[in-house]
């Protein structure tokens, strides 16, 4: 350890673990120095401080972004390097070539401000400092200022589910114009799968087992989400329409895509469809749903699951959960369906409102009527809800029960 001068400010030069550290302490008072290079220190042992050959926290914003994100490609699925490569874009715009070690909480501010100026979502914004905030940890920076930056608020927005009506309405307009078969076909089987709009682009034939009748989900967004899910004839029909079609332009071989690229008219069935955004937005519009996101269709499938007779267990096994919350999340069982649960209640009547008062009476009754034609002093029942009771006449002809 040595403490060093340089000008009128002291600086620190020491080594951890075979990593040598050099700083400046910020200060020309020499037992503040000292103090600070204690804390220095500290922070190198804990693995929050920057050592003097760690390039990466030196090189500018663009470049470690490329860096980082090759770095990562092994853990990272196909969808999420697109997402990333996405969310860096406004970033490496603002930060261009500033060394990551000028990166200051003052930089940070005025970015998050310039993009809500700009109208861009606070989730959004929050995501893309998640970003950031990853390249700065590596650099061993973040905690520098990590307090300082807190995310947005956000709300919270779990989707929706459609009415009986809103359903057939929708089926029904999506009918009407061949453009709008790929999002017919594909709303169909997201409707009576629970698959996410990134599974039913990525299914290839191999995934669809003509015998059974069955998809399996082999590509998802969660370890949960690989599945297996039987189809319902709606499904079926579906899924037999786009086998035809996929036969007459050569592209039902097992490692096509059931949705294959279109591109100016000629089809690829060896790449997938990469959107049918502007067919579902046109479609929801003629249906009168301008705000229902492909999405939601998922939400729908998992309420109607919840409102049938099937399990949790089940339910989370179609829909690829691993959690309670999960489901809770997704399942918006309908104000009708709470609404039967609810005039279940009253149906019962006043006469069963008071099981045990009822129940105790009527053994109690029994016991009388026993205790009339009999001598024996005791009596064993058994009344409706199981429990045994045991019957005891007196001389006043009084009858307890003990339960």
């Amino acid at each position: 350890m040595a403490i060093f001068k340089r000008g009128k400010i002291y600086h620190t030069d020491f080594s951890v673990d075979g990593q040598r550290f050099r700083h400046s302490l910020e200060t020309s008072d020499w037992r503040e120095a000292q103090s600070k290079e204690k804390e220095k220190i500290a922070e190198a042992r804990e693995g929050r401080l920057t050592p003097k050959s760690h390039e990466f926290s030196r090189l500018g914003f663009s470049e470690a972004a490329d860096r980082h994100l090759t770095d990562r490609l092994p853990r990272l699925a196909q969808r999420s390097i697109q997402t990333e490569n996405e969310r860096l874009k406004p970033l490496r715009a603002y930060f261009g070539h500033t060394p990551l070690t000028r990166i200051s909480p003052d930089n940070i501010r005025a970015y998050i401000g310039g993009r809500a100026k700009n109208g861009v979502a606070n989730k959004t914004i929050n995501l893309e400092i998640g970003v950031l905030r990853g390249m700065l940890k590596r650099a061993k920076r973040w905690h520098l200022f990590e307090d300082e930056i807190k995310p947005l608020p956000v709300r919270h927005e779990i989707g929706r589910a459609l009415s009986p009506e809103e359903k057939l309405k929708l089926q029904q307009v999506a009918a009407e114009k061949p453009e709008w078969e790929r999002a017919r076909l594909s709303m169909t089987l997201a409707l009576n799968t629970t698959m996410r709009a990134s599974e039913v682009k990525g299914l290839c034939w191999r995934e669809i087992n003509f015998l059974e009748r069955t998809v399996a989900v082999r590509h998802s967004k969660t370890d949960a989400g690989r599945r297996v899910i039987p189809l319902n004839t709606e499904a079926w029909a579906a899924v037999m329409e786009l086998y035809r079609r996929a036969q007459q332009v050569g592209g039902a071989k097992p490692d096509h895509f059931v949705f294959p690229a279109c591109e100016n008219g000629k089809i690829d069935p060896t790449r997938p469809q990469k959107s049918w955004r502007s067919a579902w937005r046109s479609l929801r519009k003629a249906a009168g749903l301008q705000h229902l996101r492909f999405h939601d269709l998922r939400h729908h499938a998992i309420t109607e699951l919840a409102e049938s007779q099937a399990s949790d267990q089940t339910v989370m096994a179609i829909a690829g959960h691993v959690s309670r919350q999960m489901l809770e999340h997704y399942s918006h069982v309908r104000l009708e369906a709470k609404r039967r649960a609810v005039e279940a209640l009253s149906r019962r009547g006043p006469d069963v409102s008071y099981v045990t008062k009822h129940v105790t009476k009527g053994v109690c009754d029994d016991i009388a009527q026993d205790t009339t034609h009999s001598e024996r002093p005791e009596t064993w029942v058994t009344h409706r809800t199981g429990h045994m009771g045991k019957a005891v006449s007196s001389d006043r002809r009084n009858t307890s029960v003990v339960i």
